[in-house]
């Protein structure tokens, strides 16, 4: 059983039962994540989670998009337009500060696969995505379109997926991040 102190850090409510479903499935992946399972890691009883949620899908589908909500709120992309190094920077941040999130999010992209229900919570994460990277990028000239856009985002997500693997290091994906940007199209400075 967790201890009181951890437990505590999840805060009250649906948001403690979405963060308990994050940590969850990034630890046990998809098949460990049970009501009980959820419960337990937010000190909760597991009724809490039917009343709130219904099902496990419906679950699984308000942590995707909360957790994307985290993810976009905490990464400024707005700083790629003006110092790439700072964006760099921020995006490393980021990955080491929500990496249960990003974990999750692939759990959940790699099952949508497998089950079409889940698809739509999947395509509204990417849209979400897309949509708060084109606007960062957009001041200094780089993107300002949303297939560009994508195509960008799609490199990050899988230089990410590459880091989050051990496939390579932190090192190397700051070299990566840093081609990346030299590549981009970019209008008059």
């Amino acid at each position: 059983m967790k201890d009181s102190t951890k437990r505590r850090d999840y805060g009250t409510g649906k948001e403690a039962l979405l963060r308990a479903t994050v940590h969850v499935v990034a630890a046990k992946g998809l098949r460990g994540m049970t009501f009980r399972a959820v419960a337990e890691e937010a000190g909760v009883n597991n009724t809490l989670i039917a009343h709130h949620f219904g099902t496990r899908d419906k679950l699984l589908a308000a942590a995707l998009e909360w957790s994307g909500r985290q993810s976009i709120a905490a990464a400024d992309l707005s700083e790629y337009a003006s110092d790439s190094d700072s964006y760099i920077q921020a995006l490393l941040e980021n990955i080491l500060t929500t990496r249960s999130s990003e974990i999750f999010q692939y759990e959940m992209i790699l099952e949508a696969t497998r089950r079409p229900e889940l698809q739509p919570a999947v395509q509204a994460l990417y849209r979400r995505y897309v949509a708060a990277l084109v606007p960062g990028l957009a001041p200094a000239g780089l993107v300002t379109d949303s297939s560009l856009g994508r195509a960008v985002f799609a490199a990050l997500d899988g230089l990410m997926l590459q880091y989050l693997s051990a496939a390579i290091t932190a090192e190397e994906l700051i070299d990566a991040l840093r081609s990346l940007r030299a590549v981009l199209p970019s209008g008059p400075r």
